[in-house]
């Protein structure tokens, strides 16, 4: 049975800042947690988790629309433009829509085409070291985390560079809707407008494109067709702003809490530098140490138990990604960073069919991104703790104030 005596308050800045003790207490007293906060069950083991990834027939990612069929119809139409849209994202939809979407999608976005995004990658780290060499104090998220994968998913999808501010700040409004634990009403207006504002924009490039296709991923998506299948209209413009979304959202998170977790492990930190083979599996370590997503949610859609509690058909699950990847039942000194680890591949971009699209484009901009930043600079020093996310999708920092030296 759950023990009641956890008291998870995610909310709370002391554990948003490290959850990880409140994790090892859930993992070990009860690992499937019911939150009366929330009104979710909450997971928090490695192999509970690895096996919920899987589980298509018990559990669904369809957990936007059963919530937009509740809503009043006053309340529907104050965020239609959000359910126009995010109902359409695959990351909101189950087999067989998931497995199409999926396939269109990834037709445009292939590893071998995300691989190929290198030299702009390192052009854009370069390109950000550059314009802050006279500095000796920077934000990590704004100067450096935030701007790069912003940049480069804006390059392979054919965004102009100078939409950067705008389409950044839009899309932190509707982070706020998918992501917030907060509850407050101006986050679904903040939401409305901003999917608005980024549908309008996406609906004139895409119209751009189809007179005139550019070599650009829009063009491919705007002319893609497989046998006699395509995308709709808001398909298309709900791809955009999903790719757009989750093209940087959680890699700005990998970068800065990589970086981040590296200033407490000043060894692991030295052989980074010296090492430049111990990239790509820096960031693997990285990604299961503090990784960028805190949870993927699932509802039950069949009854069933587990660790002595009944998960009824309806309730929403919350399966906690980093918790997992700190379970010492899958690792070996979980709370230590081992650039060297080998073994349980993470679960930071999901598993299964759910696994983040971009997750060879995002290890990509780790593996080069994090090195860059190292190289460039010898001392590292927090000027302040930082602030972080209130979030329970997503594990990052709002700001992150550093004093630098090269």
């Amino acid at each position: 049975m759950t023990v009641q005596s956890i008291d998870w308050r995610p909310e709370d800045p002391a554990v948003l800042a490290n959850p990880y003790p409140i994790f090892q207490r859930m993992r070990d007293e009860a690992p499937c947690y019911w939150s009366d906060r929330l009104r979710s069950w909450v997971i928090t083991r490695y192999n509970d988790v690895k096996a919920m990834c899987l589980d298509k027939e018990r559990l669904s990612s369809d957990r936007l629309r059963p919530f937009f069929e509740s809503l009043p119809g006053s309340e529907a139409s104050r965020i239609s433009e959000i359910i126009r849209y995010l109902s359409l994202w695959m990351v909101f939809k189950d087999p067989p829509e998931h497995t199409r979407l999926r396939r269109l999608t990834g037709k445009v976005f292939s590893a071998r085409s995300m691989q190929a995004m290198r030299p702009q990658v390192e052009a854009i780290a370069k390109q950000l070291l550059d314009a802050m060499v006279e500095h000796d104090e920077i934000d990590l998220i704004a100067d450096y985390a935030g701007p790069l994968p912003c940049l480069v998913i804006m390059a392979m999808l054919g965004v102009p560079v100078h939409e950067l501010g705008e389409l950044k700040r839009l899309s932190d409004e509707i982070a706020l809707f998918i992501g917030s634990s907060r509850m407050s009403s101006d986050k679904y207006d903040k939401a409305e407008q901003a999917t608005k504002e980024m549908a309008a924009f996406f609906k004139a490039l895409i119209a751009s494109r189809r007179v005139h296709p550019q070599s650009d991923a829009i063009s491919e998506l705007v002319h893609l067709r497989d046998a006699d299948d395509q995308f709709s209209d808001d398909e298309l413009i709900a791809s955009c702003i999903l790719m757009l979304f989750a093209g940087h959202e959680t890699t700005t998170n990998l970068i800065a809490n990589g970086i981040y977790s590296l200033m407490h492990f000043p060894d692991a930190m030295t052989d980074l530098r010296c090492d430049s083979k111990l990239a790509s599996n820096a960031v693997e370590e990285l990604l299961r140490y503090d990784g960028p997503s805190g949870s993927q949610v699932r509802v039950v859609r069949e009854g069933f138990s587990i660790h002595g509690e009944h998960l009824e058909p309806g309730q929403r699950v919350f399966m906690m990604l980093n918790a997992a990847n700190r379970d010492p039942r899958a690792y070996p000194e979980p709370d230590q960073l081992d650039l060297r680890r080998d073994g349980a591949p993470h679960l930071a971009f999901g598993f299964g069919t759910h696994i983040c699209l971009g997750f060879p484009l995002a290890r990509l901009e780790g593996a080069v991104a994090i090195p860059a930043f190292l190289e460039r600079y010898t001392r590292l020093e927090l000027r302040q703790e930082p602030a972080w996310i209130n979030s329970l999708v997503f594990r990052g920092m709002r700001e992150c104030l550093l004093s630098v030296r090269r």
